[in-house]
């Protein structure tokens, strides 16, 4: 079933089956029988900050849905029978393609959980979806005692090339002699965490100046080991933008982990921290996340502007260079600097500066350029999810998922100079059809692999594969203080689950 609900999914997406417009004056309207739902948020041992779930718009004669029946055709009720009120917020988010996104956060614990999915009071599919319990908020510190059984629950792919790749360089791992030579090269200049998760618990270590940022991977480690118990390891996070590891792979390498690589260093790469932060925040503090842009692409593709868009601060010469050919093509190009901090601001040559635009107000646009900063631009995730196609830079940067995109397939490749960029906006216009099966296959690639349960997969595994290749006892070193699981007396949580001195790694 669900092979067939994502093939079909897919199909619509890409205008291969027949589209019939929704609406009552076509006499085509949805079906509560036929129509679909699936996800990982109907089962009950799915822990994430914000759970989610699909419908699929399906009409009487099991035709897909390929546009919005209405933002509030579908109500989702949660529910717990034991429970006269339940902490849950619930968000039913129109993907206009005629698919929902459902995504809820759990604020407390619960015995079961009904979820009743509703059109025209009828109930959708087999709803009521029953999760039998225990069903345990984020805030749960209760961790699945076995790795294997936490993947195969999150549905984790078996491999992660970048993980793969990142590793191979490392065939063994020395914890001892790395507490001992990472300080000494990089803790002068660099800003580092050196942790320790032992026994499920988290230690650290800073290491430098500006360790503001440990909060984004304090936060991450915790949520993780709240889910899972994590095999015992020791590692070096680089806090800065730029990766670290310079020597050849034919020299002593350490084992950094960054949130950005590059063709020309060694690190260990991570989702970034503001990937990171959007899926523990994600119905929280942060308005950016993956799941509110995909309610958030802007008009129908062929209303939207022809122009490429972009917009961002002075972070690279690149930049320069694109606000100039905006200003001389405005017809093709529409960027502008938002704030200068690294250059200065020639007016004559860049123009005055413009107000912030709202991010899911650039989906105004067919074309999105994504262009360097300091390192990689951390907006790629986001601009993929849109309904917009991305001209993407050419680039020795990367983040964790860019060894798995394809030029031509998810995006439209552009030189690292910008010097075919008027060339690839030509012909993307002229090319309208190949160009929206592009933005279309971008968007399922970010729906598919930088979803909050892809991001908790590969973490853990590669802290899996990390911890295989340790060669000495990870430790609790000197100085180190423990990170401690946040409290929540109001709504406290019981723990049914037996714990486990050790999971296989």
């Amino acid at each position: 079933m669900l092979c067939r609900v994502l093939s079909l999914f897919v199909l619509c997406c890409l205008g291969l089956l027949e589209q019939t417009p929704p609406g009552a004056s076509t006499g085509v309207v949805p079906s509560a029988t036929r129509t679909l739902v699936w996800g990982s948020g109907l089962q009950a041992n799915v822990v994430l900050p914000a759970r989610f779930f699909y419908i699929q718009t399906v009409d009487s004669s099991g035709r897909n849905f390929t546009s919005s029946p209405g933002e509030n055709t579908f109500e989702v009720k949660i529910m717990s029978p034991v429970e006269q009120f339940t902490r849950i917020w619930v968000q039913v988010l129109d993907r206009k393609d005629g698919s929902f996104l459902v995504r809820y956060r759990m604020y407390a614990s619960y015995t079961d959980l009904h979820i009743h999915i509703l059109l025209n009071d009828k109930h959708v599919a087999t709803s009521p979806f029953i999760l039998k319990g225990p069903v345990y908020h984020d805030g749960c510190d209760c961790p699945q005692p076995s790795g294997s059984v936490w993947k195969e629950d999150m549905h984790c792919p078996v491999s992660f090339p970048q993980i793969e790749q990142d590793l191979a360089l490392f065939p063994r791992v020395d914890p001892d002699r790395n507490a001992l030579e990472v300080p000494q090269r990089f803790g002068q200049r660099q800003s580092l965490c050196h942790y320790t998760i032992k026994d499920n618990k988290v230690y650290i270590k800073t290491l430098g100046e500006h360790v503001g940022f440990r909060i984004f991977m304090d936060a991450f480690l915790l949520s993780l080991t709240r889910k899972v118990r994590v095999p015992d390891i020791e590692f070096f996070v680089n806090l800065g933008d730029w990766p670290l590891e310079k020597r050849r792979p034919s020299e002593r390498l350490h084992p950094i982990f960054s949130w950005c690589g590059s063709n020309d260093t060694r690190d260990v790469v991570m989702p970034t921290y503001d990937l990171t932060e959007s899926v523990l925040e994600t119905m929280g503090r942060v308005s950016l996340d993956m799941m509110s842009v995909q309610a958030n692409t802007g008009p129908p593709w062929r209303e939207k502007n022809a122009t490429a868009f972009w917009r961002g601060r002075d972070s690279r010469k690149e930049r320069l260079e694109l606000v100039k050919l905006a200003r001389a093509h405005p017809d093709m190009v529409d960027a502008a600097f938002t704030n200068f901090f690294f250059f200065k601001h020639d007016e004559s040559l860049y123009g005055p500066l413009v107000k912030h635009v709202s991010f899911f107000d650039f989906f105004k646009y067919k074309y999105q350029i994504n262009i360097d900063g300091t390192v990689a631009a951390y907006r790629l995730p986001y601009l993929l999810a849109g309904d917009s196609v991305v001209l993407k830079q050419d680039s020795g940067y990367y983040e964790h998922f860019y060894s798995q995109l394809r030029p031509w397939v998810h995006y439209i490749p552009i030189r690292a100079d910008l010097a075919d960029l008027q060339e690839k906006i030509h012909w993307a216009r002229e090319q309208d059809e190949e160009a929206r099966k592009i933005a279309v296959a971008g968007q399922q690639f970010a729906r598919n692999h930088l979803m909050g349960d892809s991001i908790f997969c590969y973490y853990y595994k590669l802290f899996q594969e990390y911890a295989k290749l340790q060669v000495t006892e990870p430790k609790v070193r000197e100085g180190m203080e423990r990170v401690e699981q946040p409290t929540d007396d109001l709504f406290p949580c019981s723990c049914h689950r037996i714990p486990q001195a050790k999971d296989e790694l």
